[in-house]
């Protein structure tokens, strides 16, 4: 008899109960591979990082699952050579997902045996059971191999030059307290790569600190309490650029909020004041999202489940809005933390990057021209985690161009509001504007201990009237900095749009 992970008085539960629970068990465990499966699916599609499909998961599967499409995937060349080499799809039509294959033959070869009722698809995979080893012990003699771990892909080594970040939720506990408490822990203030237990805070970013990149806290009692938040340095980039308002008075929105990282930096910097709207369209993604702000316990916050593309900028409820972040969806090709080079080996072709890149920038670029529409809106982050000029500097030129652009007065911030300190910029020959791209921030993985990244800031300018009227009311300009005309550099950018060559074939940036 199967046994299963959870205990059942005896004197409560009769036979039959106990095999009722059993064939339970044995379907949610059949039902486990079908999730997997359709983890594996998303991310061929490429809808989202390893970690970010993840989160979508439900809690209490999500270790479980994680373990699963993380170790497929490390073998997913070896299994697939398997099972073209065993031609097990094309003999059993009842298999019809080459990814369900792939999870259930890990699982045969590399675990303890698939973990499910003997039901039909588990018969399939069963009934080629010694084809299967067979071929998977003639790859590895192939390939000259002592260890079955020898045949797992290897990690970016970029990932090991990155320090595990580990942003201090201020809305539970100040920084101070924070490193008082591990070096009560036994860590101290050496580096990151000093020792196992050194670290450091970070030079930009307050309330960031740098720890060794071999460190575990998911399961530590400051990260399960909220006090702790994992989020790389270039992801705190958006929020803090963003400064949004502190007051009771500020109204926030974070554009595409899930898993909410951001939003809770956001909330943090607003010192839990004020109003901040997350919005998120999946369903799934929205129900992370709540738990993750109450677990970083963001009482500014209300979550909306709506596309922010379907909001009316003239809404009542929003149009007193002055801040939007805005990090949509992208390639993700900047990131290279510890995960996501296992899904570097899959082939794309150049014709198929560039129609995915300019869909991608399509949507990107829509979501910057509908911010741009809301009437008191000041200040507009827009970043990605990718590397690509097609989505970074490429958006950024198109929508300074647009007419939302030109008829809300808006421009790239100064570069001395767009993180001074911070060395790389934007690449000046994928601008029309070469020097619009000392105000773009950009972060190069392997160089600067971060995954890629890009971040601009959008700042709304007044014209030289607006900006008389207010100085002689004594009141501050729009934008938040001196007084700023922008008659002259809504004319530059509307001559601009005219002389505006046809545009180039896509240019990766690296």
């Amino acid at each position: 008899m199967t046994t299963f992970p959870y205990a059942c008085p005896r004197e409560f539960v009769t036979c039959v109960d106990v095999a009722c629970l059993e064939l339970n068990y044995l379907h949610n465990t059949m039902n486990f591979y079908f999730e997997g499966a359709k983890v594996l699916d998303r991310l061929d599609a490429k809808q989202g990082s390893i970690k970010g499909v993840i989160a979508t998961l439900p809690e209490k599967d999500r270790k479980r699952t994680a373990a699963l499409v993380i170790e497929t995937l490390k073998y997913k060349s070896v299994l697939n050579d398997v099972l073209d080499a065993s031609k097990l799809l094309k003999e059993e039509k009842k298999i019809t997902s080459r990814n369900l294959a792939l999870v259930l033959l890990h699982d045969l070869l590399l675990a303890k045996g698939i973990q499910a009722s003997e039901g039909p698809v588990k018969q399939a995979i069963l009934r080629h059971k010694t084809r299967l080893h067979s071929e998977f012990t003639r790859i590895k003699i192939k390939k000259g191999v002592k260890s079955v771990t020898e045949l797992a892909a290897t990690g970016d080594e970029r990932a090991a030059k990155i320090p595990r970040y580990v942003r201090i939720n201020t809305s539970c506990w100040s920084t101070e307290e924070a490193v008082e408490t591990f070096i009560a822990r036994g860590y101290s203030l050496d580096g990151p790569f000093a020792h196992s237990k050194g670290f450091a805070r970070d030079e930009h970013i307050p309330d960031l600190l740098l720890f060794s990149p071999d460190i575990q806290l998911s399961d530590d009692p400051l990260y399960t309490a909220g006090k702790l938040i994992l989020q790389d340095k270039a992801s705190c980039f958006p929020a803090y650029i963003l400064s949004p308002p502190d007051d009771d008075n500020g109204v926030v929105i974070d554009a595409t909020a899930a898993p909410g990282n951001k939003t809770s930096h956001l909330s943090a910097l607003m010192q839990n004041k004020g109003t901040l709207y997350a919005f998120e369209r999946d369903k799934r993604r929205f129900a992370t999202l709540q738990m993750m702000l109450a677990k970083a316990r963001c009482k500014n916050v209300q979550p909306v489940n709506a596309d922010f593309l379907t909001v009316s900028p003239d809404d009542p409820k929003y149009n007193s809005v002055t801040h939007i972040l805005l990090d949509p969806s992208c390639s993700g090709s900047g990131i290279v933390n510890r995960l996501d080079h296992l899904l570097e080996s899959e082939s794309e072709s150049m014709d198929d990057r560039e129609t995915r890149l300019n869909k991608l920038a399509d949507f990107q670029l829509m979501m910057i021209k509908h911010a741009m529409k809301f009437p008191s809106v000041k200040r507009i982050v827009y970043s990605t985690c990718s590397i690509h000029a097609a989505e970074n500097e490429h958006v950024v030129r198109d929508a300074l161009q647009s007419e939302e652009c030109l008829s809300g007065r808006f421009d790239l911030a100064s570069p001395g509001d767009v993180l001074p300190a911070w060395k790389r910029r934007g690449i000046p020959e994928e601008m029309n504007n070469p020097a619009d791209a000392a105000s773009l921030v950009r972060c190069s993985p392997g160089e600067d201990a971060t995954n890629g990244f890009f971040v601009s800031l959008f700042v709304r300018q007044i014209s030289t009237a607006e900006a008389e009227n207010k100085k002689r009311k004594g009141a501050p300009c729009a934008n938040g900095d001196e007084e700023t005309p922008s008659e002259d550099t809504a004319i530059r950018r509307r001559n601009k749009k005219k002389k505006r060559k046809k545009p180039q074939a896509l240019t990766v940036s690296s």
